[in-house]
């Protein structure tokens, strides 16, 4: 049975500029596909390839010849992919097919959207004829599981990150986060995260402001925003009715008379800061201004304290089922394996069972006593399926033999120490 496997990198194993350089735009997913499968590197293969992950799941082929492709259609070299790549196979490959759907991998635990990425690669695959029965079924189940851990499990609405609990915080003071300018500060992890939060509300507009306008722009980009330089903040900070910022600044970037000008300018309508930086981004002096709504990480802490029971919970809860599941999926995978055998047991015991058919028809026809055509043809058949497992058992050396001895046992349900067979002269 060919190999069922993932190999990927995601936000826990590369960085963004890496994450960039492996993904695939959806007008080049096709051919992708294709080219796998037509280039012999897998007989069955679908691609999700997301701002946080890139994967690509295959049955057949090898993961180093996967890897070799990998790294030829993005034109990197060995050292560049090889250190944040991943492979998972089979069980492992099935449990984290699961998992990723549910949420449990995602950079926002619980997140919904990965699983409506997952159903569109799905989708890609199958308009691309890359997608057989084992990826197909696989995938189905995925999809099965991922609403099931969603309807019985707290894993979506359990706030469980700092980014989380500052969304939470902001829609207090804001009716719809749907009307309000974000401005991010910072391009790193905890920035990312923040962005992936607040973006499943759509706000209005998002900037990125960081010291390398570069980065900026491919973090912008990810989220429909724009970016700029941390020295243009100053002079456009009137225009930001929510700003999250964290840098390794060792200076605050905001400090209180850039933000007395920019609320004035506002007419005094409210700013909501979350500084996740330490040390701090926001003089600490500018949360006693009026209409500044300011956050450090110990204020938003009691918030994801609050909330751990809920998560342990959640995802203990979701785990469990992911385990129960890819068990179930295996215990599938695992029997198709053994049809071609099943197969050819059925397709050699009914070749022994025509030639003995035969026999017996071409004695009747020759006028042959039926009963004995009948004795006939029951000893034939009863020689023919004897004769290769005890030809197995006479030839087997003493440890085969046994194991054979316990095989036959199972298999015919013979007892561990059959009566001997009783001789001619024994009437009893």
């Amino acid at each position: 049975m060919p190999l069922l496997y993932t190999l990927g990198l995601n936000h826990t194993t590369a960085p963004l500029d890496v994450r960039e350089k492996v993904a695939f735009a959806p007008e080049s997913l096709s051919h992708a596909l294709r080219e796998l499968i037509t280039g012999g590197h897998a007989k069955e293969a679908a691609i999700l390839s997301t701002c946080n992950r890139t994967e690509i799941y295959c049955r057949g082929g090898s993961p180093e010849t996967v890897a070799v492709w990998l790294e030829d259609t993005h034109h990197l070299s060995k050292s560049t992919l090889t250190p944040h790549l991943y492979t998972l196979k089979k069980d492992a490959a099935v449990s984290h097919a699961f998992r990723v759907a549910c949420g449990l991998d995602s950079m926002v635990l619980g997140e919904p959207q990965i699983l409506g990425q997952m159903k569109q690669a799905a989708r890609a695959a199958k308009a691309a004829g890359t997608l057989g029965v084992v990826l197909d079924r696989l995938f189905q189940h995925t999809f099965s599981v991922a609403k099931d851990v969603r309807t019985h499990t707290d894993i979506g609405s359990a706030s469980i990150s700092m980014a989380a609990a500052a969304v939470k915080l902001a829609e207090r003071i804001f009716p719809s986060i749907a009307d309000q300018h974000l401005l991010l500060i910072g391009a790193g992890e905890m920035i990312e995260l923040a962005a992936a939060h607040f973006q499943a509300r759509s706000p209005k507009s998002v900037t990125v402001a960081n010291r390398t306008l570069e980065r900026g722009q491919a973090l912008a980009e990810r989220f429909g925003g724009n970016a700029i330089t941390l020295n243009e903040i100053a002079d456009s900070l009137e225009r930001f009715d929510m700003i999250v910022t964290c840098t390794a600044s060792p200076l605050p970037i905001l400090g209180k008379g850039i933000v007395e000008r920019a609320l004035k300018a506002r007419r005094h309508r409210p700013v909501f800061m979350v500084d996740f930086a330490v040390p701090r981004d926001i003089e600490k002096e500018v949360g006693s201004l009026n209409d500044v709504f300011l956050y450090s990480l110990d204020d938003l802490s009691d918030i994801v304290r609050n909330n751990l029971a809920v998560r342990r919970e959640a995802i203990t809860q979701a785990e469990a089922m992911v385990s129960s599941q890819t068990e179930h999926f295996l215990k599938w995978f695992d029997g198709r394996s053994m049809v071609p055998t099943i197969n050819a047991l059925r397709n050699h015991y009914e070749t022994l069972q025509q030639k003995e058919l035969e026999k017996a028809q071409r004695q009747l026809a020759n006028g042959q006593d039926a009963q004995q055509v009948l004795e006939s043809l029951a000893r034939g058949l009863t020689n023919k399926l004897l004769h290769a497992p005890l030809n197995a058992l006479h030839t087997a050396e003493d440890e085969e033999r046994t194991d054979l001895t316990v095989l036959y046992q199972k298999i015919y349900h013979l007892p561990d120490n059959p009566p001997p067979k009783p001789s001619d002269g024994d009437h009893s």
